[in-house]
């Protein structure tokens, strides 16, 4: 079964809105092997972002993605990285369609609901980065 790392971004805990997005997930045929609220440190945001830390837009992210707790996951289901994405739309919520998640629910590149793996190799990673294998079932 496939498995990919999934964060209820902090504007998603601030508007309500993780049942409706799990919700669709669910409906969707995925199910949830972990999840968790945590706060992000700025430690661990670092890690997670290090692909752009050197960029000057980072402190806006950290500040944004620290700003409150947030709901880590990890969603399973066949093909489950491409079809949560497809579901969520582009990062990017202004160009998102219309029934999309991000097209329906969220404001901007940043503010955008959640995060979603891009790749099974960055869904392993990322799950390993927040979660011990025991907290991961099925």
């Amino acid at each position: 079964m496939d498995k990919t790392f999934v964060i209820f971004k902090p504007d998603c805990m601030a508007k309500g809105l993780v049942g409706q997005v799990l919700a669709r997930f669910e409906s969707a045929g995925f199910s949830i092997a972990a999840a968790k609220m945590i706060q992000l440190t700025p430690e661990k945001l670092r890690e997670h972002y290090a692909h752009v830390a050197d960029k000057p837009f980072f402190p806006e992210i950290a500040e944004f993605m620290g700003s409150r707790p947030v709901i880590v996951a990890v969603l399973k289901g066949e093909g489950v990285v491409a079809k949560v994405r497809d579901l969520l739309g582009p990062t990017d919520s202004t160009k998102a369609p219309a029934g999309t998640i991000r097209g329906d629910l969220g404001e901007n590149m940043m503010i955008n609901v959640c995060h979603a793996s891009d790749s099974d190799e960055n869904a392993q990673i990322e799950t390993d980065r927040f979660f011990d294998p025991a907290e991961v079932l099925g």
